[in-house]
């Protein structure tokens, strides 16, 4: 239609907002958008605890089925969070000209996967198959060539991209296949560590991740009722009234939680194979009591004289100081990185909290340090069980069947020079 100017009258399309996408009125805020201030601060926090009390029944039920569930749930998780991270820089308009272009994504995703816990898990695997000769035989093989397959498996991929290049497209293609290789750096980097934690024991697993969870919890309460200042401008609704006080509950609370989740012996025990039976074993030393004495003035107005610590609880402090001042530092870069592509969440998937990505921002920093300082400051330098453990995983039968020999050769010879 004419407007009398010569002119067609553009027409204007309004457009619906995603739920992910980042309301205008808080990117506009400037850190100035306090949760205490939001009058819809109720009505989020009743459907936030609702989902949180589903997640954490669900959560409880894999924790006790055991180690290899949980090792299952993280890979779902994993999932879902790249699903979460490849649709962030998807157009529907490219992708419609490039079929099974998104097929290509996951090829390398499941390689990565194939790759990753074929590493972590070949032990566990390897005992798991031991009574049938024929099976550990195949199992043992295909651990053996298990990086060459995926080497292959990543190369077909590479050759699969190479030809689907379409002109017009190439700038496209090229973002898509770094955005895809840093995705796996991140999620695979997490879950890696994550799944290693599991198999020393549940304890190294459950423990972080609560602190985690607590931290979080306490954050939202405080900066819910008394959050004034903000903290970070990258993410609005955090104060230093919630960051202080969540920081001094979960140093609170990971002293006491770790000592009470000590006690329980299936979740200290590490698992050596992918097995779902109940585990007994003998406790680790950082799960035996210490008695220290309580100074004579404290004692005298108690009806004890000592009081009962797991060294572990001097291990949860640190854990503890770790995901109340640097863990929350994943959960702000993840604000920034939403920040950049102007979306409020990484997906919806859980209500109130947003997508898988959006929990696991925190989790993810958190189940690195914790591996890495069981590594170095709790797992015993030197044992049989570790020497034993390394000649299984790298060792074939025939060498160990060499090793035992030349053992006891030297053993002997031994023997005989002192007597």
């Amino acid at each position: 239609m004419d407007n009398g100017s010569g002119s067609p009258r553009t027409p204007n399309f309004r457009q619906r907002r995603r739920s992910n996408e980042f309301p205008p009125e808080i990117s506009k805020s400037n850190g100035n958008y306090l949760l205490v201030n939001d009058k819809y601060k109720y009505r989020s926090m009743w459907i936030r605890a609702y989902s949180s009390l589903w997640m954490l029944a669900f959560v409880s039920l894999i924790i006790y089925m055991g180690h290899l569930y949980i090792m299952l749930m993280v890979v779902v998780i994993q999932i879902f969070m790249a699903s979460e991270l490849f649709n962030l820089l998807r157009r529907a308009t490219q992708d419609k000209h490039l079929p099974k272009f998104k097929l290509l994504n996951w090829h390398f995703f499941f390689t990565a996967m194939l790759f990753v816990y074929g590493r972590i898990l070949s032990q566990q695997l390897k005992n798991t198959v031991t009574s049938d000769k024929i099976f550990y035989r195949l199992v043992s093989n295909l651990i053996k060539y298990q990086m060459v397959i995926c080497y292959f498996l990543y190369i077909a991929g590479f050759v699969w991209f190479i030809l689907s290049l379409k002109k017009r497209y190439y700038k496209y293609q090229f973002g898509q296949y770094a955005w895809t290789h840093m995705i796996l750096i991140v999620v695979f980097t997490q879950s890696a560590f994550t799944v290693a934690n599991i198999f020393e024991g549940i304890f190294w697993f459950l423990f972080p991740a609560s602190l985690i969870a607590m931290n979080d919890v306490a954050a939202y309460f405080f900066g819910f009722f008394f959050g004034k200042t903000p903290l970070i401008k990258l993410s609005p609704k955090k104060t230093w009234e919630g960051f202080i006080g969540a920081s001094v509950a979960t140093m609170i609370a990971a002293f006491a939680f770790a000592n009470f989740l000590g006690h329980f012996q299936w979740l200290t025990c590490p698992r050596k194979d992918l097995s779902t039976g109940w585990l007994v074993c003998d406790p680790d030393p950082n799960f035996k009591p210490e008695y220290i004495p309580l100074p004579g003035l404290v004692s005298h107005w108690l009806p004890w004289k000592e009081i009962a610590v797991l060294p572990v609880q001097w291990h949860a402090l640190w854990m503890g100081l770790f995901a109340s001042i640097i863990a929350p530092f994943g959960g702000f870069f993840a604000s920034g990185f939403k920040r950049a592509f102007k979306i409020k969440d990484f997906g919806d998937s859980i209500p109130g909290h947003g997508g898988f990505t959006d929990r696991m921002d925190c989790q993810m920093v958190m189940a690195v340090f914790v591996y890495i300082y069981h590594q170095s400051f709790v797992a015993q330098d030197y044992s049989v069980e570790m020497f034993l453990d390394q000649i299984m995983r790298n060792l074939g039968s025939e060498e160990q069947i060499a090793l035992y020999t030349k053992l006891g050769h030297i053993l002997q010879e031994r023997r005989f020079i002192q007597t």
